[in-house]
């Protein structure tokens, strides 16, 4: 079994910066991605960041220039680093960890964390 914690939201003014964090743990021999995604109140969950083992990265148009996505691949850790946060910011943010193998030579799954309260107010 994989876990997928997130860490480090909470309550930041507008034009803050936050730094989440994401680790995987369990039996882990490879992470294909990772990303993240948020779900603001009333609305559907939305992608948000994700970057390949290999670095490739990609980001929302809604929050290139502000965020930085970046990854620990000896840790199985991942981090989204967020500057100039807006109100519009205010989601749960969760993790996605795509394709996970576990035992070499068999298909991997995806996971998800529990998410992380980002709240961004005056």
């Amino acid at each position: 079994q994989v876990q997928l914690v997130e860490s480090g939201g909470g309550l930041v003014q507008p034009g803050g910066s936050l730094r989440l964090s994401c680790a995987a743990s369990g039996r882990i021999v490879s992470i294909y991605a990772m990303g993240w995604y948020r779900q603001a109140p009333g609305k559907q969950r939305e992608y948000v960041a994700r970057i390949s083992s290999g670095g490739s990265i990609n980001y929302a148009d809604s929050v290139k220039g502000r965020f930085t996505i970046s990854r620990d691949n000896a840790r199985n850790t991942m981090y989204l680093q967020m500057n100039s946060l807006k109100s519009e910011d205010t989601a749960v943010y969760y993790c996605n960890a795509e394709n996970v193998v576990s035992n070499p030579g068999t298909g991997g799954y995806d996971y998800w964390g529990q998410g992380t309260q980002v709240t961004v107010s005056s």
